[in-house]
């Protein structure tokens, strides 16, 4: 399904819409997430848990979302988060350069590039002002953090661009409360802010956005001494050195040197392993190795784990080593110590960061999961049944008769054990046709036969079958066709 046809069904459905959409002021690059949005939201959330916190045994935060000037000084954010912007001498409108040369000219020049190198593509190429056609000024960054003052005299602090840092900062009581040992996980979810210049695609670029963090703290001496790495050596990933993927075990990408180690090879293995398991579709994805102008201030060695949409290629999940550059930048700011012993060894840890996109996540996922099923004049939602919005649709086939009596019945007891939806109105088709939109993969159909011998008719969303079961046997059917890998 391309791009416009998924915007149409997220308005209809109630997935996702823009932000203050009743007023002519309102603000681009924020969005908000209806009933449906929010129920695959959260169910995606889980599943992250399921896979990739619990299965490491991390630690989860909620750090706060405003953190002190100081934070993002030791961080490198007031210095170098910003982006490349232009402003047109004559109407005076802005862009962010990057985007405007790849658009007009189709030369991809990266966001971390020396301003002269974007005010050079400029004058070579006669770029203009789309609006006008006048000249540019020249490039200069713009830094991308929202400001915010506290209290009555406006001590300076800002939003979060990335949730990571409370991670960083919270480590040493972190490590010492919890009784800590590397490799240790701390993993948190929550909004980040970035004053994009110029947002765009609904999800796809915001100014607010959800953000799933994992900081993997490590001995840099131990990489490669990693028992849990046998779990994963067999796993196949999708890794772009050069110009296409090529698909590997774990193991043979840390044999060839692909992947320098065992401990970045075992993360990159349980991601693909859990986005597969959300229904994207693994054969049009990627860990792109950034190169030296592409990658974070903060950044190492960089995988970027892509997504192939009908709009190009997404980055989903920013895979970072970020080696000591945080811990011993918050040292030295703070005057706090950050060592930590493993194995009657003071170490200072690096980190292997797993940042991960929540709103273009589920994006993908919506666009992977769609498709439009001409032979039967309906549009599918093919989701996974554990992260569909809602799980089953409770019909009656008629409102009268004991019919609307006996589906409330039914509803009533379910309903509190999965996400039901309750519908007693329209042509029963028309209603399978809703329920196929929003992406539920059941539909149970009470009708007179109900009445005689106490059973339902279950309808599968993508095969369109239907079987007829009892209501005793209704409970336990369900639990087995929604329940988590």
């Amino acid at each position: 399904m391309k791009y416009e046809d998924l915007m149409k069904l997220a308005l209809e459905r109630g997935f996702y819409f823009p932000s203050c959409e009743i007023y002519a002021d309102a603000q681009a690059g924020f969005w908000e997430y209806g009933p449906a949005g929010v129920s695959l939201k959260n169910k995606f959330l889980e599943l992250w848990r399921r896979e990739l916190v619990r299965r490491d045994r991390m630690l989860e935060i909620d750090g706060s979302q405003i953190m002190s000037q100081s934070v993002f000084e030791a961080s490198g954010h007031l210095a170098s988060f910003a982006d490349p912007i232009i402003k047109c001498k004559n109407c005076k409108a802005t862009f962010r350069a990057d985007r405007l040369i790849a658009e007009t000219v189709k030369v991809d020049i990266p966001e971390s590039a020396d301003p002269k190198d974007f005010d050079k593509t400029i004058s070579e190429k006669n770029v203009k002002c789309p609006k006008c056609q006048g000249e540019f000024e020249d490039t200069r960054k713009f830094n991308m953090m929202f400001k915010v003052g506290i209290g009555p005299e406006g001590e300076a602090a800002y939003l979060r661009p990335e949730t990571c840092q409370s991670i960083f900062v919270d480590f040493p009581r972190l490590f010492k409360t919890m009784r800590g040992k590397l490799p240790m996980g701390i993993a948190q979810i929550g909004k980040s802010f970035r004053n994009e210049i110029s947002p765009r695609q609904s999800l796809l670029r915001l100014r607010e956005f959800y953000q799933a963090e994992i900081e993997i703290f490590c001995n840099p001496n131990k990489l490669n001494e990693l028992d849990k790495f046998s779990e994963i050596k067999d796993t196949k990933i999708r890794v772009q050195i050069d110009s296409e993927p090529k698909i590997m075990t774990c193991q043979e990408a840390v044999d060839s040197g692909t992947i320098s180690n065992k401990l970045v090879a075992y993360y990159l293995g349980i991601l693909t392993e859990f986005y597969e398991k959300t229904g994207i579709d693994i054969t049009k994805s990627r860990f792109r190795k950034l190169g030296e102008k592409e990658k974070a201030f903060y950044a190492e060695v960089a995988f970027d784990f892509e997504v192939e949409t009908s709009i190009g290629w997404l980055e989903l999940v920013a895979c970072n080593y970020r080696s000591d550059y945080d811990l011993s930048n918050h040292a030295k700011k703070s005057k706090e110590k950050f060592e930590v012993i493993d194995d009657d060894q003071k170490v200072l840890p690096h980190v292997f960061e797993i940042s991960m996109g929540i709103d273009r996540s589920l994006y993908s996922i919506l666009e992977h999961s769609s498709r439009i099923d001409t032979e039967n004049e309906r549009t599918v939602l093919s989701l996974k049944s554990y992260l569909a919005p809602i799980h089953v649709g409770i019909l009656s086939l008629v409102k009268k008769d004991g019919l609307k009596e006996k589906t409330d019945e039914i509803f009533m007891n379910i309903k509190t054990k999965c996400d039901a939806f309750l519908d007693h109105s329209g042509a029963i088709g028309r209603r399978y046709r809703r329920l196929d939109e929003v992406g539920a993969p059941l539909a149970v159909t009470i009708d007179h036969q109900t009445l005689e011998d106490n059973t339902v008719t279950v309808r599968e969303r993508d095969s369109m079958s239907q079987d007829r079961i009892k209501i005793s046997e209704l409970e336990t059917y369900l639990m087995k066709e929604i329940a988590f890998p």
